[in-house]
């Protein structure tokens, strides 16, 4: 798996999971504001970005994986883990294998539902697959997922780079997720978060994973939808930041927060 570091080897260690589709990329502005505290790894999930070596995307093998890079790089060391949507779910399945490997998680846009009807999306989603070649398309797809300026040309090329095999396969991945029976034992103190305008499953998920392990906290944002690192970097940095310094869910001028305990 490809990774990066970036800040001082000998602090806490900060580890930035990805959304599907997408790749390390999608977190520069939590690296440009985190790294001068911490010490920050952004991997690169198989079939994703520079992770091409023919390895198969699975949910279990890529949390196996970062747990192994976390033991590594993490030694001694408090460990914060972020992750979102496919690498939020990527994240519970981490949690639930190793209980206590991950001392702080922020579990952003998890789906852990079953979605209705999944096969004859499935279906309809490998008749849609050619329409990520098009740029005019990517582009409705980027905005809708708050990826702004030059960033939409890196996801229009990482988008073509996929094939349709690994597509829906990661896809399938991605709705067929369900908590794992560990995930209870995790000692993490971990934040669940959602965006008020995404889907009803959505927040529904968040709601099955509160309700999985008693250290959890929710948040869900106020006028976003799926993308809250992407859509709102500044608030996001500083809702992690004060949650990690001082156990604190901070809510800011604009009402931007509901907090669920």
């Amino acid at each position: 798996m490809y990774y990066k570091e970036y800040g001082e080897t000998n602090s806490a260690l900060m580890v930035f999971i990805h959304g599907g589709g997408v790749s390390g990329w999608m977190w520069d502005k939590q690296i440009e504001y985190f790294s001068s505290k911490f010490h920050c790894l952004v991997p690169e999930m198989p079939e994703h970005g520079r992770s091409k070596n023919g390895v198969q995307f699975t949910i279990c093998d890529a949390a196996s994986e970062l747990n192994e890079l976390i033991k590594e790089k993490g030694k001694g060391k408090r460990v914060i883990a972020i992750g979102f949507s496919l690498g939020a779910q990527v994240l519970i399945a981490m949690l639930s294998q190793k209980p206590n490997l991950i001392d702080f998680a922020m579990i952003n846009s998890a789906l852990v539902k079953k979605v209705p009807f999944a096969n004859t999306l499935t279906k309809s989603m490998m008749f849609a697959f050619p329409l990520v070649k098009l740029k005019t398309f990517s582009k409705i797809q980027a905005k809708s997922m708050y990826i702004n300026g030059d960033y939409q040309d890196i996801y229009y090329l990482e988008s073509c780079r996929m094939n349709k095999d690994a597509f829906i396969r990661i896809m399938n991945e991605n709705m067929s997720f369900k908590i794992p029976k560990n995930f209870k034992d995790s000692s993490s103190k971990i934040l669940v978060t959602a965006g008020e305008k995404e889907r009803k499953i959505m927040k529904d998920s968040m709601k099955e994973i509160m309700e999985s392990n008693s250290n959890c906290k929710g948040l869900i944002v106020a006028s976003i939808g799926h993308g809250f690192p992407l859509a709102m970097p500044k608030l996001f940095n500083a809702t992690l930041e004060e949650w990690i310094e001082n156990d604190v869910i901070i809510a800011n001028q604009t009402n931007s927060y509901t907090i669920l305990d």
